[in-house]
C-alpha cells in the first residue's frame, strides 16, 4: 500500500512538472492609469480648507478628559489636525489648475468632537463661507482623534562596568501605540455635491528604554514626532485620492503553437514587442482554428501595450467568437472596464 502511494504521488508530481513546462501562456506586467478615486472638476478653481475638528466649546471639557485618559499631550490633537490641513495645503498649492487654496474658519460650525464623525453641513453653511471667500469648493476636516494606550515593563539585562565585568541591571521600557483618526468631507458647492467623505485610520507605535525610568519616558517625546509626520502624510495621502494613478497589471500571452509562437516569446523576452508582434500576425490565417485564435488574443494583447484599447477589443473579440477561446472572453472582460475607467480619466484630465 505505501508503494502504490508512492508510485501515485511521484505520477501526480511528473504530471505536474509536466505541465509547467509546457504551459502555452507567459505572463506580462505593465502599467496602467487609474482614474482618481475621487473626482474634482477642473472647473472648480477656487478651493477653500477647513478644520472642523476642534471640539465646540459646550463639548470642551469632555475632550478634555479623554485626552487625559488616553494619555495625549497638552494640544497634541490639535497640532495633529494643523499638520494635516497644512500637507493637504502644500499639495494643492503645487498644483497649476487652482487658483486659490487657502484655509478658512468659522466660529458658527459646531464640532461633537471626541473623535465622532460630524453629519455633513448644510449647503446652506457651505454656500455662505463660499461666498464670504470667494471661493468654489471645500475640503474639510471633519473629525481628528488621537487614541493612545502605554504599556510598561522592566527586564534583568547585563551591562559592563567601569572594569569590563557584566553586572546585571533592571532596563525599563514604555511602549506607547497611538491610533490616528481623520474624517475629511469635500464640498463641491458649484454642483451642490458632496464629493467624498471617508474616514482614515493609522496607528504609530513609539518606544523608550534605559536603565531609568527617565529614559523609558522618551517615547512620549518620539511619540509626538512621529504622529506629526504621520499627520502629514495622512494629509497628503487624502488629497492623492484626487488624482489619478498608476497601477501595475499582470497580462498573459500566448508563447506556444509554432515556431513563430516560440521565436515571438524570445523577442518579446527581449522587450521587442513590434518584433513579436510581426510574427503573431503571421499566424492570423493559420488553417488550425486553435493557432489562428491565440494569434488574434496577441494582437489584442500588443494593441493594448500600444495604447489602442478599440483595437485590442476588437482582436479579443474575434478571438473568442470566432475561434471560442475562452481566455480571449475573460480578456475581453478586462479590456472593457479599462475603456470605461480610460473615459472616466479622460473627464478628470479635460
Amino acid at each position: 500500500m505505501k508503494q502504490f502511494r508512492f508510485n501515485i504521488f511521484t505520477i501526480i508530481l511528473l504530471i505536474g512538472i509536466l505541465l509547467f513546462s509546457c504551459q502555452s501562456m507567459n505572463n506580462l506586467t505593465m502599467s496602467v492609469t487609474e482614474p482618481a478615486p475621487v473626482y474634482i472638476p477642473s472647473t472648480l478653481k477656487n478651493i477653500g480648507l477647513l478644520n472642523r475638528s476642534k471640539a465646540s466649546d459646550k463639548n470642551k471639557p469632555l475632550d478634555n478628559i479623554d485626552q487625559i485618559l488616553s494619555i495625549e499631550g497638552k494640544n497634541l490633537d490639535i497640532e495633529g489636525a494643523d499638520y494635516t490641513i497644512q500637507s493637504i495645503k502644500d499639495v494643492l498649492e503645487k498644483d497649476d489648475d487652482y487658483n486659490v487654496v487657502k484655509i478658512i474658519s468659522s466660529d458658527k460650525i459646531e464640532n461633537p468632537g471626541l473623535g465622532i464623525f460630524p453629519s455633513a453641513l448644510p449647503w446652506a453653511t457651505i454656500n455662505n463661507l463660499c461666498v464670504d471667500n470667494s471661493i468654489d469648493a471645500i475640503v474639510t476636516l471633519s473629525f481628528y482623534d488621537t487614541d493612545a494606550n502605554i504599556s510598561y515593563k522592566t527586564r534583568t539585562v547585563e551591562q559592563l562596568n567601569a572594569f569590563g565585568i557584566p553586572i546585571p541591571m533592571i532596563e525599563h521600557e514604555a511602549t506607547i501605540n497611538t491610533n490616528i483618526k481623520a474624517g475629511f468631507r469635500i464640498y463641491d458647492n458649484v454642483n451642490k455635491i458632496i464629493r467624498d467623505e471617508i474616514v482614515t485610520d493609522r496607528w504609530i507605535t513609539s518606544i523608550g528604554k534605559g536603565i531609568n525610568p527617565s529614559k523609558a519616558i522618551e517615547a512620549i517625546i518620539s511619540r509626538k514626532e512621529a504622529l506629526l509626520e504621520e499627520s502629514t502624510k495622512i494629509g497628503q495621502d487624502y488629497m492623492y485620492r484626487t488624482y489619478p494613478f498608476k497601477i501595475r497589471v499582470t497580462r498573459q500571452y500566448y508563447v506556444k503553437g509554432t515556431d513563430n509562437f516560440e521565436i515571438g516569446k524570445r523577442r518579446a523576452q527581449t522587450g521587442d514587442w513590434d518584433g513579436a508582434a510581426e510574427l503573431w500576425e503571421q499566424e492570423l490565417n493559420n488553417p488550425k482554428g486553435k493557432i489562428a485564435g491565440r494569434a488574434c488574443y496577441n494582437m489584442a494583447i500588443i494593441n493594448e501595450i500600444n495604447g489602442d484599447l478599440e483595437s485590442a477589443i476588437t482582436w479579443a473579440s474575434k478571438s473568442y467568437t470566432d475561434y471560442e477561446d475562452k481566455n480571449a472572453l475573460r480578456y475581453l472582460k478586462i479590456l472593457k472596464n479599462r475603456q470605461t475607467k480610460n473615459i472616466q480619466l479622460q473627464e478628470q484630465t479635460q
